[in-house]
């Protein structure tokens, strides 16, 4: 574990219950082979598991194969809400619109199935959420009790301190008791926990989501907005962000009022991620509920890069049908480095 960690070892044994097997057909890294994916074909075409909002499989009849050589694409997670906010399942692919740099590319990888994730849960323990700590773990535990059998997870906690749960596992069980293994402190190493949460990450195949939630701003990062920024798009780690303005007693009638880090939103906006913005307590549950389901809700889409210039380019996704908005990460860096790095 990285020095710059304070880690806790996971605790397993505690028996699993019997789950239903998920597809494995995610594209790992920026860049994936196309004869990496085509031979899951199989895999994909099987009846999932329904996600909570009861999107249906996708399309298989007739459907051509979607790869045909090895090929380079850049896959990009994307989340479909309608003018209501509420998630927008079974689209097909002609219903979206991928542009590099402003300019539309064809589309050359659709996938509208729920697909496995692994996730790195980072709570803010520092002494203004005192008060709330109880209900932040209960909405926690939303969180983990809707994990698939596929997904995995960490749980973690940052103060003064960084601490992890130390293993991914799919152990529903062992993540909810680990919440009560962290511990608080102060002050708020925000950024620094962010980051550490990326690394932890790195070397996990497949979708890569942070979820971090806070009440107040960085106090104590050696790292900042733009480093953690810059991390989270060399890695590929989608960012998911809930913040929470609280109130605490800093004196007999002296009450010290929070606001969430301004920096979240666009670290989430940036990597595709969703970002929350909690006045309430009771909204903690039904939050980090919603984080869930969305998470399950994915499409991914994705194109050949016209050029290999190793230069940033800008992305945007678009959706057809009138009143949809369509979210996922603004931007990809066009490398042949980065190309044969993710085979």
């Amino acid at each position: 574990m990285r020095a710059s960690t304070t880690t806790k070892p996971a605790r397993f044994g505690l028996a699993a219950t019997a789950r239903l097997f998920l597809p494995l057909a995610l594209a790992t890294g920026l860049f994936v082979t196309a004869t990496d994916i085509a031979g899951q074909g199989a895999a994909s075409s099987q009846k999932r598991e329904p996600a909570p909002q009861g999107r249906e499989p996708a399309k298989q009849e007739g459907q051509e194969p979607i790869f045909r050589a090895a090929t380079r694409i850049v896959p990009v997670l994307t989340t479909v809400t309608d003018a209501q906010g509420r998630l927008v399942p079974n689209l097909e692919k002609e219903d979206f619109t991928i542009l590099d740099n402003g300019k539309p590319v064809d589309m050359s990888l659709f996938l509208n199935e729920t697909q496995p994730f692994t996730s790195v849960v980072m709570l803010d323990f520092s002494a203004s959420m005192t008060g709330n700590l109880d209900r932040l773990k209960s909405a926690t535990e939303q969180f983990l009790i809707r994990l698939l059998p596929d997904d995995k997870a960490q749980v973690g906690a940052f103060s003064d301190k960084i601490q992890l749960s130390g293993h991914f596992t799919n152990d529903r069980d062992d993540l909810i008791g680990a919440l009560g293994d962290l511990q608080f402190g102060n002050p708020t190493r925000l950024y620094d926990a962010i980051e550490v949460s990326i690394a932890e990450l790195e070397k996990v195949p497949g979708r890569r989501i942070v979820v971090v939630f806070t009440d107040g701003d960085d106090t104590a990062s050696r790292h900042n907005l733009g480093s953690a920024l810059q991390r989270a798009r060399e890695k590929e780690t989608m960012v998911y962000a809930i913040g929470f303005e609280s109130e605490f007693m800093i004196a007999p009638g002296r009450i010290q009022r929070t606001k969430p880090d301004r920096g979240l939103r666009k670290l989430a906006d940036e990597t595709g991620g969703g970002y929350f913005e909690l006045r309430k307590s009771d909204e903690l549950g039904p939050t980090f509920t919603r984080v869930a389901q969305e998470l399950h809700a994915l499409y991914t889409i994705g194109f050949t890069p016209p050029v290999m210039d190793n230069k940033e380019h800008k992305l945007e996704v678009r959706v057809k049908p009138a009143g949809m908005v369509a979210r996922a990460r603004k931007s990809y860096v066009a490398s042949e480095e980065r190309l044969s790095a993710n085979p």
